[in-house]
């Protein structure tokens, strides 16, 4: 990790080849990050975007995003018990010159405090839409989870319109993803790599939360949103032996509060 305070955590599998395109000029930021801490993923070959300009979420306090979030005092990683099991893809575009158009999270809870099923949480910079059955789960999975996700850093964060829609799902490590509902259709495919990830130093809303999952960066992807193709460009980068890009799947995924 390119940071002086690293957090403990576990990498592994490095074994897939890489296929390298165009790579952005701009440092990495990773949802998969520890952005409080420095920590830029795309530096360790997780995924690669560019970094924004500043930051303009206001963060909860501890205590109160400790009791959101669910059980055990959110200092003590041996304490905190889990409060979703899950997959949880992500993929974002870019344009010409670096700036996000899009980022579309992708949610398959098994379980979790606020109940499972599918969701999709799309932002663009004209607004947030919500995508699910269950406006319960949906609407907490964009506020406690993808608000404060490393990608939308900097971007403006609106109040999300929800979309009452079925979300299909079907992710397969070794031949992507893909996923629909509500006007929405994602897509990822050639997977680069499959490791797996661990911290206890991940902050949502300024509180530390535990994250275990395996990581997979895809070559290619693309998402349709009311029938139209969305604009912008995959950013890829790492090296050979550990390939980066901002399509990637995410599956495994335990958080912990």
């Amino acid at each position: 990790m390119s940071s002086d305070r690293t957090p403990a955590h576990t990498d592994h599998d490095r074994s897939s080849p890489a296929h390298t395109d165009r790579r952005r000029p701009s440092a990495a930021v990773s949802r998969r990050g520890l952005v409080r801490m420095g920590t830029a993923l795309g530096a360790m070959g997780l995924l690669a975007a560019p970094t924004p300009a500043s930051a303009t979420a206001t963060p909860t306090s501890a205590s109160a995003s400790a009791s959101a979030a669910g059980d055990g005092p959110a200092g003590d990683p041996a304490s905190r018990k889990p409060i979703l099991v899950g997959a949880n893809p992500g993929l974002q575009l870019f344009d010409g010159s670096g700036a996000c158009t899009a980022f579309l999270s992708t949610w398959q809870v098994e379980w979790s405090t606020h109940g499972a099923g599918n969701a999709l949480v799309l932002w663009r910079p004209d607004g947030v839409r919500v995508v699910g059955e269950d406006p319960h789960l949906a609407l907490w999975l964009a506020d406690h989870f993808v608000r404060h996700f490393p990608e939308l850093d900097g971007l403006p964060w609106s109040a999300p319109r929800f979309h009452r829609s079925a979300v299909q799902v079907r992710l397969d490590l070794a031949s992507g993803l893909r996923a629909w509902g509500g006007g929405v259709d994602v897509r990822m495919a050639e997977v680069l790599d499959r490791r797996a990830f661990a911290t206890d130093g991940f902050p949502l809303a300024g509180v530390d939360h535990s994250l275990s999952l395996v990581f997979a960066p895809c070559g290619r992807a693309r998402a349709r949103v009311d029938g139209r193709v969305q604009p912008g460009e995959i950013s890829r980068g790492g090296t050979p032996e550990r390939p980066s890009s901002s399509a990637f799947l995410a599956t495994a995924e335990v958080w912990r509060a």
